[in-house]
C-alpha cells in the first residue's frame, strides 16, 4: 500500500478526525484543511503502534482568504465550531500569516505550509465534494513513515526547530523518532 493511501486510511479510521473533518468542511473556507499535529500525530501514533491516539490538543484549521485576513473571522469561526463540538479549535488564514512569520507573501494554504518549520507538520487533510478524504502535503509525506523530524531547509531555523521538538516533547510521546536538523 503506497503511503497516501496508507494515511487516508488511518485518517477514515479515525472517528474524532472524520468528526472533524466533516464540522470544517461545513465551513466551505477557500483551500481549507486541518493540517499540522491533526495529521502528523495519527501517522507517529501509528507507526509507533499505539492502541489509542494521543490527545488532540488541538486542531488547526487553515484556509487562504485574501479578501478577509482578519483575526476578528478566525475568532468568530473557532467559537462557533467550538458551540457545535468539544474540540480545541485553532483557525488561521495563511494568507496573513506571512506577516508574522516574517516571509514572503504566501500565495496557497500548501505554499503557506511548505514554509513550516518542520517538514512531518507541513501535511493536511480536507475532504472532497464526495466526502473523500484529500491529502495536502506540499513537502511530502513520506517522512512521516520514517520516523524523523525534519528541520524545512525552506525555513531554517534551528532555534525554532529545538525550541519546538522540546516543548511539544515529541521524543517522550514518539521514542523511536529521531531529529534531523541536518
Amino acid at each position: 500500500m503506497d503511503y497516501h493511501t496508507q494515511l487516508k486510511q488511518w485518517i477514515v479510521q479515525d472517528e474524532k478526525r472524520m468528526e472533524a473533518l466533516f464540522a470544517a468542511a461545513q465551513w466551505r473556507l477557500p483551500d481549507g484543511c486541518l493540517a499540522a499535529g491533526f495529521v502528523r500525530n495519527l501517522a507517529w501514533d501509528k507507526m509507533h503502534e499505539y492502541s489509542r491516539p494521543t490527545v488532540l490538543n488541538d486542531i488547526d484549521l487553515i484556509y487562504f482568504d485574501e479578501s478577509d485576513i482578519s483575526e476578528t473571522k478566525d475568532r468568530d469561526i473557532e467559537q462557533q465550531l467550538k458551540s457545535v463540538s468539544d474540540f480545541p479549535w485553532s483557525v488561521k488564514n495563511q494568507a496573513r500569516m506571512h506577516m508574522r512569520n516574517l516571509d514572503p507573501p504566501y500565495t496557497s494554504t500548501a505554499d503557506a505550509m511548505s514554509y513550516w518549520v518542520e517538514i512531518q507538520t507541513a501535511v493536511g487533510a480536507q475532504l472532497d465534494d464526495n466526502g473523500d478524504v484529500m491529502i495536502i502535503a506540499p513537502l511530502g509525506i513520506e517522512s512521516l513513515f520514517d520516523f524523523t523530524i525534519t528541520l524545512n531547509a525552506k525555513r531554517p531555523k534551528p532555534a525554532d526547530f529545538r525550541q519546538r521538538v522540546a516543548e511539544k516533547r515529541w521524543l517522550e510521546i514518539w521514542p523511536r523518532l529521531i531529529v534531523n536538523s541536518d
